[in-house]
């Protein structure tokens, strides 16, 4: 019976070929799933044989630990830099953007803080 192995769901697409290209390395029969023409399906790799569940999930945790490792290792670099990501950045990147979600963020802090004030006046 089949076994989900890793969720493909907002995952980078230099992550899912290196991770399927590891399977294969290591000759993990494993199959693929798409999110489909609406994409409401769970898109994720799967492995054929459970038995190699063990194996698989040991090469994925040693890969994510690398990874990970690699990815404090490139933003550190970057702060030392001074090229990591600030909210300037950002604000800069997409200015229209950036003061939606503040407004959306405000709108949702204020509507159940009135909420909660007109109840206590009662």
């Amino acid at each position: 019976m089949s076994k989900l192995l890793f969720r493909l769901r907002n995952v980078p697409d230099d992550e899912a070929k290196e991770v399927r290209a590891l399977l294969i390395e290591h000759q993990v029969d494993f199959y693929e799933t798409s999110a489909g023409n609406w994409g409401v399906s769970m898109p994720a790799l799967w492995l054929r044989d459970e038995s190699q569940y063990p194996q698989a999930r040991a090469l994925l945790d040693t890969y994510q630990a690398a990874r990970s490792a690699r990815a404090r290792e490139e933003y550190s670099r970057l702060k030392k830099a001074g090229k990591h990501k600030t909210p300037a950045d950002s604000f800069r990147e997409n200015p229209v953007g950036f003061i939606a979600y503040i407004f959306i963020v405000i709108v949702l802090l204020y509507l159940p803080l009135k909420f909660i004030i007109e109840l206590s006046r009662q």
